[in-house]
């Protein structure tokens, strides 16, 4: 209900129909009155979402503090005085997902500042090994110098080894060269590549699969001019903004494995309502990985080490959140619920970098 004015008229605006009370008897529509502040549309619109007259807040506090409890009430048909949890979804990943890809947006200042990084290390890496080499007079020596580097860290690297998936480029801008397949710096164009593919013996040429990711590779160099740092650069931050939809992806995979695991109580339990648990469980882990950021900045502005301990605590009670909401919403002993749960998070990780490489490939085509 609306908190506009009821009109004096009391013909409805929708239908026509002559309205007895608030409420239109024919269509349902509120006689209230059309013209609106902006105030009250941005009022009506939160309010909408959340149900601030008090469903928002008993949905949370349930939520948080009952783990498993909000699906189990949804299953059983208790649902009056909660928020609908598609609608408690969409409110709390979109606030999740606002502040996460502010928090997680890779610029070219990152990327040059990480490369300097990089370069400082080189340097420094170089002036041990030649302070380090002055003093060798026999080959026993340096044999002796360089194993001890390695112990240290250091590596002695052939460039002439590395492998095609990975080409460092001398001319590249950024110093480095982001590339998938073979070796592109021969390439300006996929003309010049095809042409040469098609010159070489059928046993000679590039896999089906390596062509495909060397053309897109030459593909991004012509449209980016060779900038490896921007390709780069979109590829991470467009593969950041396709997180939501990795994650819309993976519920009603993650939601059939629930199927699979609980096949016993089929007739007990509905694809929906393992669907119903999993948008919970998504909902409390954008609330916690809210929290988990929050101490991270704090942690960066106060350098107080305690805080890691503090994030430590607060991982293990997620983990334990999450097997008492599976104990507690399928109602199983500890035995078998921590069994399932062992099981569902392997085929959930799995699943994950899975998705995860799929989302790659396809952002890859993309940028």
């Amino acid at each position: 209900m609306s908190h506009t004015p009821l009109r004096t008229e009391t013909n409805c605006l929708n239908c026509g129909a002559t309205v007895q009370g608030r409420y239109c008897q024919a269509c349902g529509q509120e006689n209230t009155e059309p013209k609106e502040t902006f105030w009250h549309m941005v009022t009506h619109f939160f309010y909408d979402i959340t149900h601030f007259d008090g469903s928002f807040f008993v949905t949370l506090k349930d939520l948080l503090f009952k783990p498993g409890f909000l699906s189990r009430e949804y299953m059983l048909g208790r649902r009056k005085k909660y928020l609908h949890p598609v609608r408690m979804y969409v409110f709390t990943s979109a606030v999740f997902f606002l502040v996460f890809f502010s928090l997680f947006y890779v610029s070219e200042n990152d990327v040059a500042i990480a490369e300097q990084k990089a370069n400082a290390a080189a340097l420094n890496f170089n002036t041990i090994r030649e302070e380090a080499f002055k003093n060798a007079k026999t080959k026993e020596d340096s044999a002796g110098i360089i194993k001890g580097l390695e112990l240290l860290g250091y590596k002695e690297v052939d460039e002439n080894n590395i492998h095609d998936s990975v080409v460092r480029s001398k001319n590249s801008k950024s110093g480095f060269n982001f590339t998938v397949g073979g070796d592109v710096s021969r390439y300006k164009t996929l003309k010049e590549y095809d042409s040469v593919q098609k010159a070489l013996p059928g046993n000679k040429r590039d896999a089906w699969l390596t062509k495909v990711f060397t053309r897109r590779s030459i593909a991004l160099n012509e449209k980016y001019k060779g900038d490896q740092q921007k390709i780069a650069i979109e590829l991470i931050n467009k593969l950041v903004h396709s997180i939501p939809y990795l994650l819309f992806v993976s519920l009603p995979l993650y939601a059939l494995y629930l199927k699979l695991l609980y096949i016993r109580h089929r007739k007990q339990y509905y694809f929906a309502d393992h669907g119903v648990f999993l948008i919970h469980l998504y909902v409390f882990t954008f609330l916690f990985l809210l929290f988990y950021f929050g101490l991270d900045k704090l942690e960066k502005y106060t350098h107080w080490k305690g805080i890691g301990i503090v994030q430590a605590i607060f991982i293990l009670t997620g983990l334990f959140y999450t097997l008492k909401a599976i104990k507690n919403f399928y109602q199983q002993g500890w035995g078998k619920t921590i069994i399932k749960f062992m099981i569902f998070n392997i085929l959930c990780i799995i699943s994950l970098v899975l998705l995860f490489v799929a989302f790659l490939a396809l952002t890859y085509y993309q940028i």
